[in-house]
C-alpha cells in the first residue's frame, strides 16, 4: 500500500524553472529523510539532494548549488525540489526516495522506497 509517487517533470527551456513534488501514500513523510536523484540516458542515477529528517540538514550536489532547492511541507506531506535557471545538463528522469544516506559526502538510498520517476527535458 505504501507509494512513492513524483511529479511535475515536463520540457522546459534553458533557463527556465520547474517544481518537482514526491509524496507518499500509507505514511507521513515528516520523520524520514528524502531525497532527490536523477538519470541521465547512458549514464548513471546521481545523487542531487537529499533532506534529513532528524536535525533538518539539506544537502546538494555540487552542480546544482544555488539552483536549485529542497523543501518540506509537512501539511501536504510534500517534499519539493524547485529547480530554477535549469541548464540541458539538467536533463533527466527525477526519482525521489526515502531513507537516503544524506551528507555531504554522499547522496544515496539504498533500503528505501522509490518512486518511477518523472522525466525533465531541458532543451530550447
Amino acid at each position: 500500500q505504501v507509494q512513492v509517487v513524483e511529479s511535475g517533470g515536463s520540457l522546459v527551456q534553458p533557463g527556465g524553472s520547474l517544481r518537482l513534488s514526491c509524496t507518499t501514500s500509507g505514511t507521513s513523510l515528516e520523520k524520514y529523510a528524502i531525497g532527490w536523484f536523477r538519470q541521465a540516458p547512458g549514464k548513471e542515477r546521481e545523487g542531487v539532494s537529499c533532506i534529513r529528517s532528524s536535525d533538518g540538514m539539506i544537502f546538494y550536489k555540487d552542480s546544482v548549488k544555488g539552483r536549485f532547492t529542497i523543501s518540506r511541507d509537512n501539511a501536504k506531506n510534500t517534499v519539493f525540489l524547485q529547480m530554477n535557471n535549469l541548464k540541458p545538463e539538467d536533463t533527466g528522469v527525477y526519482y525521489c526516495a526515502t531513507d537516503p544516506i544524506c551528507s555531504r559526502a554522499q547522496i544515496i538510498s539504498l533500503l528505501g522506497l522509490w518512486g518511477q520517476g518523472t522525466q525533465v527535458t531541458v532543451s530550447s
